[in-house]
């Protein structure tokens, strides 16, 4: 790529790299240059393409540091990347097939960076709370007051308190918690007859109780005292001791929670930033302790998610509709708004979860978007087909635990079957069907996710449904095979082993389009070649519940044409007609998330997961028609006969319609009922009729 260097090494003749193979792979006009020690006496060739000005590009991670600092002592603005060849290709039993996966990994990481996203801003003045029993919290404040501003919320009385005040001392029991880094709001409730905060630790009360029901923690033993009360008034106008306080409520704000209880407060799997709770694991206590004192300042983090209110299927109406958003979040970030949802951005971990199950596309991935992604997918395949190889089988994973295992596995020998081109994620769970079908008629034979086990189960269930309607609709097109899998493990020879029983998969022609940020419209392209190029092709293809595609029936015979449906549908897939009574359904939009289902009044709607391979899947059919029924003054239609006739024969008998007159007007239009109720003369009222 003009103005990149690559930089290749072939760590001490451990890899086996062809320059002039890979350079012609790549289409450059001559062979890459391949080293033997970068990272040692070669080192100063990366100082003097630095100094041409040109962009560097490094196919070593372990070393990365040095080469940063080498990037520094030259004083260069362009970055060096870096990317990874020795353990995702090189180190491998099938080293000598690897060329095209190297090729395609050089090729992707030329890509340009994707186009930053917003920003969500923290800011923490070192504000911490340590909760939980009174030794924990107290050894731990005393440990860190020099560092944080510290305060202490003492959960029970077990230790004796400083003999100076050199921070806030609370007790009680811990009543709400909420908030992220910077902007913790705690509310406790003072449990105690004795008030720590208020108390100035004379000992007087102390030295008058007969029962010896209190010591230097400053609370009393309840089950000791015998309510003699001297302490009250060896206590006098401190007044921090009151045996019938009923103002028992107390709050403050926090930067930062450090919680010390056996149990923690906050239980969801992902905790917000900001918030510790350790147990008694020490190796995860002294983890905290680094990470609190590193969160004074102020930070940032990528906006991760993207959301489109008008298309969200949540609820209409307070009608609940879909949910799998709010109930796959592991931070608790997502919450019902009315007829929709907000996301709290600072609670956000960026899993991508929610983009996974949303039907409508109406929650989006931002980091990367899936049109980044899309454009890295291909460029691997793209390479990877031009240089020889077949029957790609991409592995996604993240930059930690998946990375780790990886790198463990090319250390021990085996490492990656030659077909197996690793890609980087963020996290794995936002890896969802348009992505999955997307990488498929871009010509991957297969999509292996790697995913930590002790992620989310929220998680894995929701990957594992998504990859079961993927290969539900494959297996009904005739691509025979494994398509997909979650390898949800951390046992390095587990891994290599699993990996190495996948078998390639029948797939289709590589497509050419480009992946995009619109889920519906990715996976429209995406099934449009599959069935263009399938074994198969079946009218239908039956789906699991929970399926994004599917069809609204009509019960024809209950169905008043009340259009309440078509209101509720917020993707257009139900639509009414402007010159007669008729519901019309377009299968390709309808999400199957039930608000119409749920929204109908006579229960005459049903739902059924299915995808149509065909044309009419696009078209508009009619689901009911009914006669219209017109004004019987200006002859307008205005409603279906069937609908007034109902209407008609159920108020007959009823007191305000026993004129006929009144009924009557059931039968005009909205104008006309208007204008027959403003006439002169007789009209019923309410006052007219008696209990």
């Amino acid at each position: 790529m003009p103005g990149k260097t690559i930089k290749l090494c072939n760590c001490n003749r451990t890899l086996t790299l062809d320059g002039a193979r890979l350079g012609k792979a790549l289409g450059h006009s001559e062979a890459l240059v391949v080293h033997d020690a970068l990272c040692r006496h070669e080192a100063v060739t990366l100082g003097a393409a630095l100094d041409r000005g040109e962009e560097v590009v490094v196919a070593c991670t372990q070393e990365a540091r040095l080469f940063e600092s080498i990037a520094d002592a030259h004083a260069k603005a362009l970055p060096v990347k870096f990317f990874n060849i020795r353990e995702h290709g090189g180190w491998s039993i099938e080293a000598g097939g690897a060329l095209p996966k190297i090729a395609a990994l050089i090729a992707a990481a030329q890509l340009d960076p994707p186009e930053p996203v917003p920003v969500v801003s923290y800011k923490s003045a070192g504000a911490l709370l340590i909760i939980g029993p009174g030794k924990a919290v107290l050894q731990w404040a005393e440990r860190l007051r020099e560092t944080l501003h510290v305060s202490v919320l003492v959960t029970d009385a077990s230790a004796e308190l400083p003999v100076d005040r050199a921070y806030p001392v609370f007790s009680g029991e811990l009543a709400a918690l909420r908030g992220y880094l910077g902007a913790f709001d705690v509310e406790w409730r003072q449990a105690n007859p004795i008030d720590v905060e208020t108390c100035v630790r004379c000992n007087a009360c102390i030295y008058a109780c007969p029962e010896s029901a209190i010591d230097f923690s400053y609370q009393i033993d309840l089950d000791k005292c015998r309510d003699h009360r001297d302490c009250v008034a060896a206590c006098g106008d401190i007044k921090a001791i009151d045996f019938e306080r009923t103002a028992t409520h107390r709050s403050g704000r926090f930067d930062l929670i450090l919680d010390l209880s056996a149990k923690p407060f906050l239980t969801m799997h992902l905790p917000p930033q900001g918030y510790f709770a350790p147990g008694d694991d020490p190796v995860r206590l002294a983890h905290a302790v680094v990470e609190l004192c590193g969160a004074v300042g102020e930070f940032e983090k990528p906006r991760y998610f993207t959301y489109r209110a008008e298309i969200c299927a949540h609820s209409r109406s307070q009608i609940t509709g879909c949910n799998q958003c709010v109930e796959v979040c592991s931070t608790q970030a997502i919450s019902p708004d009315g007829d929709h949802v907000k996301v709290e951005p600072h609670l956000c971990m960026g899993c991508g979860a929610c983009a996974t199950v949303c039907p409508s596309g109406a929650m989006g991935y931002a980091y990367p978007r899936v049109s980044d992604l899309g454009t890295r997918i291909k460029t691997l395949l793209t390479t990877y087909r031009a240089a020889g190889g077949r029957d790609a089988l991409l592995l996604l994973h993240n930059a930690t635990g998946g990375r780790e295992l990886i790198a463990r596995a090319a250390r021990r020998g085996k490492g990656l079957p030659a077909r197996a081109i690793p890609l980087q994620v963020h996290h794995p769970a936002s890896v969802g069907m348009d992505l999955l079908l997307g990488a498929i008629a871009l010509g991957a034979s297969q999509v292996v996710v790697l995913i930590e086990p002790d992620e989310s189960p929220d998680y894995l269930a929701a990957m594992r449904a998504q990859q079961a309607i993927t290969q539900t609709i494959l297996h009904g097109l005739g691509y025979t095979g494994v398509h997909f899998d979650l390898l949800a493990v951390d046992d390095v020879d587990v891994f290599a082993q699993r990996v190495r029983e996948f078998q390639p998969a029948v797939t289709a022609p590589p497509a050419t389009f480009a992946l995009g940020n619109d889920k519906r419209t990715t996976l429209e392209f995406a099934f449009e070649h599959l069935v263009g190029h399938a074994p198969e092709h079946p009218a239908e293809i039956g789906l699991p519940q929970g399926s994004p595609w599917g069809r609204v029936e009509v019960d024809r015979d209950t169905c008043t044409l009340c259009m309440a449906c078509v209101g509720a549908c917020p993707v257009s897939a139900l639509l009414d007609s402007t010159d007669r009574p008729c519901l019309r359904f377009i299968e390709r939009n309808c999400v199957q998330c039930g608000l119409c289902e749920k929204t109908c009044p006579e229960n005459a709607i049903r739902l059924t997961p299915r995808l149509l391979t065909g044309p009419e899947r696009k078209q508009e059919r009619v689901l009911n028609e009914a006669e219209p029924f017109c004004c019987v003054v200006c002859g307008k239609p205005f409603a279906t006969r069937q609908l007034i006739d109902g209407m008609s024969a159920r108020l007959a008998g009823h007191s305000m319609f026993r004129d006929g007159a009144a009924l009557r007007r059931i039968r005009m239009c909205a104008d006309c009922r208007v204008k027959d109720m403003m006439k002169a003369g007789g009209d019923a009222s309410i006052f007219d009729y008696q209990k």
